[in-house]
């Protein structure tokens, strides 16, 4: 099979965790690869989600001017092109964009213009999704939903919260209810440095129609049973599961057990720079150890669309390149 070749849905992306050697460069005229290896690159074993996600402090560092977070998302979308993806969710948190001045509003705003212009370029839909961290306040929380609010109908179309799992989501019902009550889709991050009780915890507090990562619902069936029964998609992410802790290796990942369940997910890069990782590349991983087929991986995709936050137009026409991209390849 050429994986290469079929058309890819990516939802779960991080676009600060996503900076490649070429435009860090730019950026920072005079780094060397192994300087970019060291700040940019995770472990591929870290010690904890923690350390994972202090490689996020060097690339938001150089996305604190408009020419800086207008690059970074141009390279994005290289990358994406490169691997044949036809619809992706970006997401970043815009108030940690402000170091240089720029309000947060700015920062959105830019991000928003960059984005059109790089569907405008390489014919890849996109939105962007704006997240809360766990660590922030309640009022940091609201602040970026309002942003979401204030967006809609830009390329803005959802509301996340990451950062540490282990940190309480108290300071954040408030933000989700507010989105709920002016239709903002979310998606929220569990399940992955903790187990399943805390997907419980954001299922039952937050209500997000989809779960970045989850993966680890799979240790209690029931729950996993739970989130297929309502239909609430699981955005996995295999390597940086790894190097996270999570499995050992892609080969112990639970994600073709989740997939054998029935359960709606989709395969994900997670952080490209920071996980090392192209989309392409995690399908190689998942061929190789779980011999995916070609009807595995649509099946995948089309779950990636029906939870996609966009509009049932675009959706139809998303089915309908994903479909014609792989009917070469399925027997």
């Amino acid at each position: 099979m050429d994986i290469q070749q079929l058309p890819k849905i990516e939802l779960h992306l991080h676009l600060d965790c996503s900076l490649s050697y070429d435009v860090v460069k730019k950026l920072k005229p005079g780094i060397t690869k192994e300087q970019y290896e060291k700040e940019f690159i995770a472990p591929a074993n870290c010690s904890s989600l923690e350390e994972y996600l202090k490689c996020a402090n060097a690339p938001i560092a150089i996305m604190q001017t408009p020419e800086q977070l207008e690059l970074v998302t141009q390279d994005l979308f290289e990358q994406l092109n490169a691997d044949n993806v036809i619809y992706a969710e970006l997401r970043f948190a815009p108030l940690q964009h402000l170091e240089k001045g720029l309000s947060p509003e700015q920062v959105v705003d830019i991000v928003a213009k960059a984005t059109k212009k790089g569907i405008a370029e390489t014919g890849i839909e996109a939105g962007i999704i704006l997240c809360t961290l766990r660590h922030f306040s309640e009022e940091q929380s609201m602040q970026t939903v309002k942003l979401a609010e204030q967006f809609k109908g830009t390329k803005v179309v959802g509301f996340d919260i990451a950062a540490d799992e282990t940190q309480p989501v108290e300071n954040h019902v408030k933000a989700f209810q507010y989105a709920r009550e002016h239709g903002i889709p979310c998606t929220a991050h569990a399940g992955e440095a903790r187990g399943p009780e805390s997907v419980e915890e954001v299922i039952t507090q937050l209500k997000p129609q989809r779960i970045g990562h989850g993966v680890r619902s799979a240790e209690n069936p029931e729950l996993l049973d739970h989130l297929k029964k309502h239909d609430i998609h699981l955005e996995v992410c295999p390597t940086s599961n790894v190097q996270t802790g999570i499995f050992d290796s892609v080969s112990q990942h639970n994600l073709h057990y989740i997939y054998q369940n029935g359960n709606s997910m989709s395969i994900n890069t997670d952080g490209r720079a920071i996980s090392n990782v192209s989309l392409l590349e995690e399908y190689q991983k998942i061929e190789q150890h779980f011999s995916w087929q070609e009807r595995h991986f649509l099946q995948c995709n089309q779950y990636a669309i029906d939870a996609a936050f966009t509009d049932p137009q675009t959706k139809a026409e998303l089915h309908k390149k994903l479909l014609s991209g792989f009917k070469r390849f399925l027997h």
